[in-house]
């Protein structure tokens, strides 16, 4: 058991690393995607916000999980992360798309709007992770 664990250690800090890579490098373009700052309205309690940015992560990391359960390699975890990743923004251009007060409404603290994409954005993030079971 025991050696069995420190065999596998290694592998668990790599996929581990590499998912933390892929969300910091996600959460990069995410937040320069939208118009409004993310992190600067959270620290001034904007709950619209976190809410939002929230969901997009939550929606990113399914998809990562997913990709480290089914990975036979660290690269083919980061590919499949890209994927995600492009699949994430894709959804808020739709949703951005769909109601075009969104740049307005989130920064304003309406938290309908928040609701709305961090719903989108965990949906997608679930339908994406299940695509990935190849």
């Amino acid at each position: 058991m025991l050696n069995h664990l420190l065999t596998a250690l290694p592998s668990f800090f790599a996929y581990f690393g590499v998912a933390v890579l892929l969300i910091a490098a996600f959460l990069l373009v995410y937040v320069n995607v939208t118009p409004y700052q993310e992190f600067a309205l959270i620290r001034a309690g904007n709950p619209a916000a976190a809410v939002s940015l929230s969901g997009a992560l939550l929606g990113f990391a399914m998809p990562v999980a997913n990709a480290i359960a089914h990975s036979d390699t660290l690269a083919d975890l980061a590919a499949w992360g890209g994927i995600a990743g492009v699949v994430q923004i894709l959804a808020y251009l739709a949703a951005r798309f769909t109601c075009p007060q969104l740049n307005e409404d989130i920064p304003a603290g309406k938290m309908a709007s928040a609701i709305f994409l961090a719903a989108l954005s965990v949906c997608v993030g679930l339908i994406n992770a299940a695509c990935m079971s190849y």
